[in-house]
């Protein structure tokens, strides 16, 4: 076919324009996350005791707040990905998104530092004796919160593309380049996360607030020095104009021809001209959501201009339009089984630390803090990524023949079973802990109310190391597989998926425990979510989330075996027809 030599003309006009720089690049971008990540983490991992103790909030209040702004937090970067894929392109989004990092962190370290910005340390939690912030307190601190949501709308869509643009993915080596980067991406990330949960909340903790929350302002400030230092390094990939007016277009033209029927001879029938140079690869024709073709069945109706393009592209668009729309229309299924997966990462930053606040934080004469807990999470992702990617994926790739060992839905999928086995593991022990709270001498009272249990908080690690693994899997799993299966030009929106995901979870995490809290908590019932754990059940609401991903893991695994992989290795017509009528294996 015409369009069969396109691809290699398509990518050598591409290349001509810029120059990868690959690994070269990677200190300039990897130091720039790294030092964004320590500073947004370091302010924001111990938030549930800033607002408990300072702010002086409920801790119910706390959660609910928490988990709507991460929530809001994970959605921003799907509004970045756009205006980064419209009109900004990576690097400028990134750098004013940085900036406004550095804004929100000056902002919330202000209302530690300023001791009108925040409530009068009421020193206990006996009624009557904690005095809650005023709105205007409030107002500042959620103003600070609300420029970290600007930011995070443009980092996080856009830092995991940018990087993996400065591989040239036509060759082997910049395709395992962008495998192995994923991978080490997520290992910084976990540093920094390592960093903050013990460092910086130690000194947020022990030392001073004020000094807790200025340590990560002085690193984003680090971070934005490092960003714009590689500015003549970086490639700079030019946005090709908004990629969902194609989608409207292609939608607007299947539903103007909803009532003609799809010609035999397909795809050869629909109307296909040459693939001008883009960014995007040509894809071959596949035959699911069918009703879309109609939008490429050529008519006497429709006209065509001198260069091949269709004149009215709201009423006839090419099978290339049509098989990127069908791309986002596949990963949607998937992506909606991470919605679930991510609740039980979510309780890491809310019930866990509860948890740690009521047990045993001793190690020998040394007291952890509470939310410093989530470490043991990042220590298992830090330990098993290298491992992964360095002896692991070269083993299977020898057995498999894949390129990244196992292929990415099998590798989501075993993130998504450890994450039901998390949960089970945290119910029972919940459990126990609860039990030689109520039976057991106890330790005194948590800073927050409710006895202190003796048993040692480290019967926490065991949750939050597969809580860790099972992130390992599916998170970087999923981050890759958005990357790779979206069309070129929409990679800063396939970027923003994982948090979209996030943001969802927190969302539907809030409304769990809202509707968990107030309907055990009527006529007497026995409430799971009092503010003293040892009161309550919290266990059930975790065998509750274990239940709602078994199903989550069927639906998964349905979803698995109908999803076809996108096939960039040419559009010849036996890939044509062997992809419509052959799917990809899980």
């Amino acid at each position: 076919m015409q369009a069969s030599m396109e691809k290699p003309e398509k990518l050598e006009a591409i290349q001509d324009k810029k120059k990868h720089r690959g690994w070269k690049a990677m200190p300039y971008i990897i130091g720039n996350e790294t030092f964004e990540k320590l500073g947004t983490i370091g302010t924001t991992s111990n938030l549930m005791i800033y607002l408990t103790t300072i702010f002086n909030m409920k801790r119910v209040s706390a959660a609910l707040l928490i988990n709507i702004w991460s929530g809001t937090t994970n959605l921003a970067p799907l509004f970045g990905a756009f205006l980064s894929d419209s009109y900004f392109g990576r690097f400028k989004t990134l750098g004013f998104a940085s900036i406004a990092s550095l804004m929100g962190m000056l902002l919330v370290m202000l209302t530690a530092a300023i001791a009108k910005l925040h409530p009068p340390h009421c020193g206990t939690h006996d009624a009557g004796s904690c005095v809650g912030p005023t709105p205007l307190q409030m107002a500042f601190l959620l103003f600070g919160l609300g420029f970290l949501v600007v930011g995070a709308g443009g980092i996080r869509p856009c830092n995991l593309a940018f990087g993996a643009d400065q591989f040239d993915q036509s060759t082997e080596s910049g395709r395992r380049g962008v495998n192995s980067f994923f991978n080490w991406y997520f290992f910084t990330f976990t540093f920094a996360m390592m960093v903050s949960l013990t460092v910086i909340i130690y000194v947020q903790d022990k030392v001073s607030w004020a000094l807790g929350f200025g340590i990560p302002t002085f690193l984003m400030f680090l971070s934005c020095v490092f960003f714009f230092i590689g500015s003549s390094v970086y490639v700079k990939i030019k946005p090709e104009g908004s990629p969902f007016v194609s989608i409207i277009q292609v939608l607007t033209a299947a539903i103007r021809k909803r009532g003609l029927k799809r010609p035999d001879g397909l795809p050869h029938s629909l109307f296909n001209p040459v693939h001008k140079n883009s960014i995007n690869t040509m894809l071959p024709y596949t035959d699911q959501f069918r009703f879309l073709d109609k939008a490429a069945i050529l008519t006497v109706e429709d006209k065509i201009n001198a260069d091949g393009s269709a004149a009215d592209q709201w009423r006839l668009c090419s099978i290339q339009q049509v098989e990127e729309l069908k791309c986002l229309l596949r990963v949607i299924p998937v992506w909606s089984s991470g919605i679930l997966f991510f609740i039980p990462i979510v309780q890491n930053s809310t019930y866990v630390v509860v948890q740690a606040q009521q047990s045993d934080r001793h190690l020998g004469s040394y007291e952890i803090s509470a939310a410093s807990f989530t470490i043991f999470a990042m220590i298992t992702m830090t330990i098993w990524i290298p491992i992964y990617d360095r002896i692991l994926v070269p083993f299977i790739r020898r057995l498999t023949g894949k390129e990244g060992g196992i292929t990415l839905l099998q590798r989501m999928g075993a993130g998504v079973f450890l994450s039901i086995f998390s949960m089970l593991v945290s119910g029972l022990v919940e459990r126990h802990r609860r039990y030689i709270a109520l039976h057991h001498p106890t330790l005194g009272t948590a800073s927050g109310g409710g006895a202190i249990s003796s048993m040692s908080a480290l019967w926490l690690v065991p949750q939050l190391g597969i809580a860790g693994l099972s992130e390992a899997f599916s998170a970087i799993g999923q981050v890759e597989f958005y990357y790779k299966q979206f069309p070129e030009n929409m990679r800063s929106v396939a970027g923003s998926l994982l948090f979209i995901g996030m943001a969802c979870s927190n969302y539907l995490s809030s409304l769990m425990v809202a509707i968990v809290h107030q309907t055990t908590n009527r006529g007497g019932a026995h409430n799971w979510l009092p503010e003293d754990l040892n009161n309550g059940r919290l266990e059930y609401f975790y065998f509750l989330i274990a239940g709602l991903g078994i199903v989550n893991f069927g639906y998964f695994l349905a979803c698995s075996r109908w999803y076809r992989y996108k096939d960039t290795d040419g559009p010849s017509e036996i890939a044509m027809e062997s992809n419509g009528s052959k799917a990809h294996p899980v």
